[in-house]
């Protein structure tokens, strides 16, 4: 039960809280089906990205086998039949579009849109050079996209500006760390991770970094969006996004936690501290 959990990943299902984002923006939080859609989104996302993360592990096995920390993944240290993955991933995928169907072709063509992008990701996109990053940071956005279709929101550039941006940290840290994990070995692993430097790197998450506290900025002192949430406040969050980000810039490059996203926001306190806060502040000002 226990390899069969770790190709799952239900830990990582806390990436689909992007997912969740529209509903708390959109200020239909308190509206039961309104929720009850934005959960339903949720779930499927859930499983459409376990489904995923089977594949890629199908897929990578081989690979894995060479990686340091992947090699006992449950695939490439042997101890779960690939069929028998395969037909996990299939009804994982399966449940995803199932879900999907019941919140409407829209969000059905999402949902669609985020399992063919994992499957170019794992077949070409983790082979090229941004591309890849680009297409982990694409991800993210049609999660926040689906949640935007299931409770009815309107789209917001800023929305899925944020998150694109947001996400691209993210993956460039965790490239980093594959890069310093590996070393001069990087690309008998991946032929990607060769072609990066590390100082490429460190370049690419600052400007990525700025990049979003730019945007983030310019949401929170919008007259537009001040309009559309009622609120000219939204500014007194500012605080919370800037200590978060430093926060995971620290613990990229001081404690090497980039490795996993999902491991460093469930292992610091610190930067718990500051989502909690920042949603808090959310809640009241969009809420009270």
């Amino acid at each position: 039960m226990r390899d069969w959990l770790a190709l799952v990943r239900p830990v990582q299902w806390v990436k689909n809280g992007f997912v969740l984002a529209p509903l708390v923006f959109s200020r239909r939080l308190l509206e039961p089906e309104a929720g009850f859609a934005a959960l339903v989104a949720f779930a499927a996302f859930c499983l459409a990205s376990s489904a995923a993360y089977v594949a890629n592990d199908i897929a990578d096995r081989d690979r894995d086998r060479r990686h340091p920390l992947k090699r006992d993944r449950p695939l490439a240290a042997g101890r779960v039949d690939t069929w028998r993955a395969a037909r996990l991933a299939a009804v994982l995928g399966a449940g995803a579009f199932a879900l999907a169907a019941w919140l409407g072709w829209r969000f059905s063509a999402v949902v669609a849109a985020f399992v063919a992008l994992q499957m170019l990701y794992s077949a070409v996109l983790k082979e090229v050079v941004v591309a890849d990053v680009a297409a982990i940071a694409t991800g993210f956005v049609l999660r926040a996209a689906g949640g935007v279709v299931a409770v009815g929101a309107r789209m917001s550039g800023w929305l899925l500006l944020c998150t694109f941006l947001l996400a691209a940290v993210m993956a460039l840290g965790k490239r980093r760390h594959e890069a310093l994990l590996i070393g001069d070995d990087a690309h008998r692993h991946r032929e990607v991770l060769g072609r990066y430097t590390v100082a490429l790197l460190d370049r690419m998450i600052a400007a990525a970094a700025a990049a979003t506290l730019v945007a983030y900025g310019l949401y929170a002192w919008s007259p537009a969006v001040a309009r559309k949430l009622g609120t000219e406040r939204l500014y007194l969050t500012f605080p919370f996004v800037v200590f978060g980000l430093f926060r995971y810039l620290f613990l990229v490059y001081r404690r090497d936690a980039g490795g996993s996203p999902t491991d460093v926001l469930l292992g610091d306190a610190p930067l718990q501290a500051a989502i909690a806060l920042w949603l808090g502040a959310v809640f009241f000002l969009l809420y009270r």
